[in-house]
């Protein structure tokens, strides 16, 4: 919006607001989220098996994770392999309609994760999904 002074001079006004800074700081702060949001999913490091078919987790499920040193966590916490059927056990809730992700290092020995499974049926949930890294573009999962 312009108008004239009586000097003849054209100003603009000031209730014009220009809105492309704050479109660049909004994207900017998307593109952010969306980078940083996986990694708070879940905080425990571990360097899960790579394979050629891996879906992208999207929604917010109940994660487990087994380290290098055969640690077992549910979510962030800490839990002891024996209370874990126990623990993933909820009131009012159908286990049968809850899903699992499974992480473990891809170190860990097979008795750790068998024992791991065996304690997510006892606790009556049956869809577990297990959790990989895609194999790098070069076709090679030993790093070639």
């Amino acid at each position: 919006m312009a108008f004239t002074s009586s000097g003849g001079q054209t100003r603009s006004s000031l209730a014009d607001i220009n809105i492309t800074p704050l479109v660049d700081v909004v994207l900017v702060l998307l593109v952010i989220f969306m980078i940083t949001a996986p990694v708070l999913q879940s905080g425990i490091e571990v360097a899960v098996p790579k394979t050629r078919t891996v879906k992208e987790i999207t929604e917010q499920r109940l994660v487990l994770t087994i380290d290098r040193d055969q640690q077992v966590f549910l979510g962030d916490k800490a839990v002891n392999i024996h209370d874990l059927a126990q623990s993933l056990r909820m009131p009012g809730v159908d286990p049968s309609k809850k899903i699992i992700y499974l992480r473990a290092d891809e170190r860990v020995p097979f008795g750790a994760f068998a024992s791991v499974m065996d304690a997510v049926k006892q606790a009556g949930i049956t869809n577990i999904s297990i959790v990989t890294q895609p194999v790098d573009a070069k076709g090679s999962a030993s790093g070639k």
